[in-house]
């Protein structure tokens, strides 16, 4: 049955089934959740619903495969490539923020089970009000919510230690699109009952299902934090500085993060910052060291910096002395987003990389883009996980949408097809969206095949987020 075209007919059933203080209809109520967090993307929806319930999410999406009714869930609209955003009148729009309760933590598992709709930041305090930690973190995470950070994978900050999204699911509870309830949010360490289906919705965007609830692995939480910004010689050495650093700080490393010069000069201009000295090669790292106390934190960092300053890999510093000062070079490294979009914005290009090539691909890759236009670069990334974001710049005084119009299609051809050659991926912590469908089918065939497979066998009728991850 093809998809609906006209969904103005579900109104009704739906603010009975939901409730009319859930059920929208009005251009004005929808329109601030159709535009992304970058302003990339500006979508349309014929309806917004936001159920309170697993209950009331398995009814919604019944009614919605029995009428054919497109269905695009969204989380905290955080995400970078449209896939939380509608893009037809004949879509209806799934919040899922008032599914926002946290259901269990349990200390003595170091396990807790939260809702889709709660947000990031939340779930990390109700970690720690257990004297536990949830080290996922990511810049929006006072405003993304569980579901999505699921949905797409997300990596984050800490990911050097603690890996990305999928590393903390124990088991998630899954609606599927005819309304079945997949309930497996079991908070087990060990479960070896055959496939792990949670895998399955855990970077699928929401095109397989929707992610309801999700049970989660906590950690001792480690208050002990030392932070440094550090200079150094070269990319090559800052790469090399993450092996150094690893071993020296006994594997303590939470973050490490590249900030190259021309994301130095962004951020420095938007969110003033005590910088070291930078020197001629303009490359900071932001390095931070947890342990269960500050003065092991401390002692850690301050043992590993010596060998790397007499060595001249490392050629200044500085180390934060306070809480404030640490908070201050974090918005340094955070504000970089906000200042290219100061700038005039920028071609943003989210891979990954083998960390021991990353040096060579940002050689190569700002070579090839200089061959194409006149640009400016703005490389940083979560270095100790190989995520780089390699975001490309109008020159100064030109006109930045009619430079990335012109340019845009060739300089993110050159880069993608530059970070799979050096065996990286097109796509490390944003997912697909509608921005990559082309790429994935590109770069992934033999596993776009399979995902096909997959999305005819749970989403016969194709009604969960058209358009994203699969053409």
């Amino acid at each position: 049955m093809p998809l609906a075209t006209d969904i103005g007919f579900a109104l009704a059933p739906l603010r009975a089934m939901l409730g009319a203080d859930a059920v929208y209809s009005e251009p004005e109520d929808i329109a601030p959740y159709l535009r992304d967090e970058r302003g990339a993307f500006q979508g349309s929806a014929g309806l917004m619903v936001r159920p309170a319930s697993t209950g009331e999410v398995s009814q919604l999406l019944a009614y919605c495969s029995q009428n054919a009714i497109a269905v695009v869930p969204q989380g905290g609209n955080t995400g970078y490539c449209g896939g939380g955003t509608p893009f037809s009148g004949s879509q209806l729009l799934l919040k899922m923020d008032r599914l926002n309760r946290v259901r269990d933590v349990n200390r003595a598992n170091y396990t807790m089970t939260v809702e889709a709709g709660v947000v990031l930041q939340q779930a990390q305090e109700v970690a720690r009000s257990a004297g536990l930690d949830f080290p996922l973190s990511m810049g929006s995470q006072g405003s993304c919510q569980i579901g999505g950070v699921l949905s797409t994978n997300a990596g984050g900050l800490n990911a050097v230690r603690y890996g990305v999204a999928r590393d903390f699911v124990l088991g998630l509870e899954v609606v599927l699109p005819d309304g079945r309830l997949v309930s497996h949010a079991r908070s087990l360490r060990k479960d070896n009952t055959g496939y792990r289906l949670a895998d399955l919705f855990v970077g699928a965007e929401g095109t397989l299902g929707v992610i309801t609830a999700a049970s989660l692995k906590l950690l001792p939480e480690l208050s002990g934090r030392a932070t440094a910004l550090l200079s150094y010689r070269g990319i090559p050495e800052a790469c090399e500085g993450l092996l150094h650093f690893r071993g020296a700080c006994d594997d303590n490393v939470v973050s490490y993060e590249l900030i190259a010069s021309g994301s130095v000069a962004l951020a420095s201009a938007l969110v003033p910052a005590g910088l070291p000295a930078i020197g001629d090669s303009g490359v900071l790292v932001l390095v931070e060291v947890a342990a269960a106390r500050d003065q092991r934190a401390s002692a850690l960092l301050e043992e590993a910096l010596v060998p790397a300053m007499e060595n001249g890999s490392v050629v200044d510093g500085t180390v934060a002395g306070s809480l404030d000062q640490r908070a201050g070079l974090w918005r340094f490294r955070e504000g970089i987003p906000e200042a290219e979009k100061h700038a005039g914005g920028s071609l943003k290009h989210d891979v990954s990389l083998p960390v021991d090539g990353i040096a060579t691909f940002i050689d190569e890759a700002c070579e090839a883009v200089s061959k194409e236009a006149e640009a400016r670069f703005s490389i940083f990334g979560h270095l100790g996980d190989g995520n780089l974001h390699f975001n490309v710049l109008a020159p100064v005084a030109i006109d930045g949408a009619g430079w990335r119009e012109q340019h845009g299609d060739a300089i993110t051809a050159v880069i993608l097809e530059l970070a799979e050659h050096h065996g990286g991926s097109f796509s490390a912590e944003h997912g697909i969206g509608s921005l990559k469908v082309a790429e994935l089918a590109r770069y992934r065939p033999e596993e776009v095949a399979l995902m096909r497979v997959l999305k005819a066998t749970l989403d016969p009728a194709g009604i969960m987020n058209p358009g994203k991850v699969l053409s």
